[in-house]
């Protein structure tokens, strides 16, 4: 009897099925080969029969050539850091795609000169925050305030609270950052306690500016003061204030959240925050303040090490411009709607019940804020199970259930989240 790996069919006559060469076209040959190359030793290995290998190929090709893929968000975290922060909105999305190709990104097409970079971008920044007299966008938050301590206190003091000596996610610590660029940090107060004075008798001739951080991951109670950016800005030194999470302007469901508009009017100079979190946005990091300020900035040598590539720029425009985000969408769903499409996803799935759930902002933000919700509840297996899906849903652990939290499910992704479901019940 004939051994049936003879059978496999050959790499070069997988390469010229019809299929497999669109699919080269699409995703390029050597990923094609790859999938090939593992249906293949599926076939030697006798889990699929010889015959179906290009079959089992095509089954396995990814949609994209990006190893990244989309998943459904049902953990309830709005900003989820490790599954890319804030969703991007539709107008966002559409953004990107016409940018990916050749744009005006640097080019007044009026006159045929150069133009400024990310003019449109921002200028929708600038609108939204009025209040700013200058504007400008580098690639994350922790550039922002690497830019300001190199550009606003080379070799000189910075001045901050032992209280907002924050630490984030993997282990990033915001003094060392700032210790980074060569500037020296004067701590003042006390983890629990600073006081207006503890500033004031810091600041002298080596003081670059006065920072404010956002413990926007932490909240500490009991016996604690701090001082407000409004006190802050009566003293003889530059305020720069970092509120993190990104909020603009006041948002009702989040009234102890910092925004940008508030600092400015309160008398910061210069306003630091993320541009993928409650903004709504991509990666960004925003900066917002005095127009003399933003300039000196722009100007520094390290500006273009951090600038943002046209992709960013033209999500962010459409981000301000557009409709509202998924963020804003999910921070402000309805309960009982959440509810309503529970009921109606528990109904056909098997061994399924609703359950009410609190949500979570995420990314840092508002940490005491809870966000009533509703979720399908499951039987724990599930969990493992559905991020072996496709597309993958991330759910969470909660009493030995794994629930799926509808507030960061978008509404039109319910009959895949119930097809995961029912292809992992089969």
């Amino acid at each position: 009897m004939s051994d049936p790996r003879r059978r496999v069919p050959r790499t070069d006559t997988l390469l010229a099925d019809p299929r497999l060469v669109e699919a080269q076209r699409v995703l390029g040959r050597a990923l094609v080969k790859s999938v090939i190359a593992d249906a293949q030793r599926r076939a030697r290995a006798g889990e699929i029969e010889p015959e179906r290998v290009a079959e089992h190929a095509l089954g396995a090709l990814p949609s994209t050539a990006s190893s990244l893929r989309p998943v459904i968000n049902a953990t309830g975290v709005v900003v989820h850091t490790n599954l890319g922060r804030a969703p991007l909105s539709r107008a966002a999305v559409d953004a990107v795609v016409a940018a990916a190709g050749t744009t005006d990104v640097e080019l007044d097409l009026t006159t045929g000169r150069r133009g400024r970079r990310g003019r449109g971008a921002l200028a929708a920044l600038a609108r939204a925050v009025p209040l700013a007299g200058g504007v400008h966008v580098v690639n994350n938050n922790a550039a922002a305030l690497l830019l300001t301590a190199l550009t606003l206190a080379p070799g000189k003091e910075i001045v901050l609270s032992r209280g907002e000596l924050v630490e984030i996610g993997d282990g990033f610590r915001i003094p060392e950052l700032l210790a980074s660029t060569g500037s020296r940090l004067r701590e003042v107060g006390t983890t629990n306690r600073t006081s207006l004075r503890d500033y004031a008798e810091a600041i002298g001739p080596q003081t670059g500016f006065v920072l404010k951080v956002h413990p926007s991951n932490f909240h500490v109670t009991g016996f604690t003061s701090a001082v407000s950016v409004a006190e802050l800005s009566s003293l003889d030194a530059p305020l720069v204030v970092d509120i993190g999470s990104g909020l603009l302007a006041p948002h009702p469901l989040l009234p102890d959240e910092p925004d940008a508009t508030t600092a400015l009017r309160d008398g910061a100079d210069l306003v630091t925050a993320s541009g993928d979190k409650l903004l709504g946005g991509p990666q960004a990091g925003l900066l917002l303040g005095d127009a003399e300020v933003i300039e000196r900035l722009r100007r520094h040598p390290a500006a273009r090490a951090l600038r943002v590539d046209k992709l960013t720029l033209a999500a962010l425009e459409a981000t301000l411009t557009g409709p509202p985000t998924p963020v804003a969408e999910a921070l402000v769903a309805d309960v009982a709607a959440l509810r309503a499409r529970a009921e109606s996803l528990a109904a056909a799935l098997p061994g399924a019940r609703v359950v009410d759930c609190v949500a979570a902002v995420g990314g840092g933000g508002a940490p005491d804020v809870r966000l009533p919700s509703a979720a399908v509840s499951l039987p724990e297996p599930y969990a493992a199970a559905l991020r072996a899906a496709s597309p993958p849903v991330v759910g969470r652990l909660e009493a030995g259930r794994c629930l799926l939290d509808l507030r960061t499910v978008a509404p039109e992704d319910d009959a895949l989240l119930a097809a995961a479901v029912l292809a992992c019940s089969s």
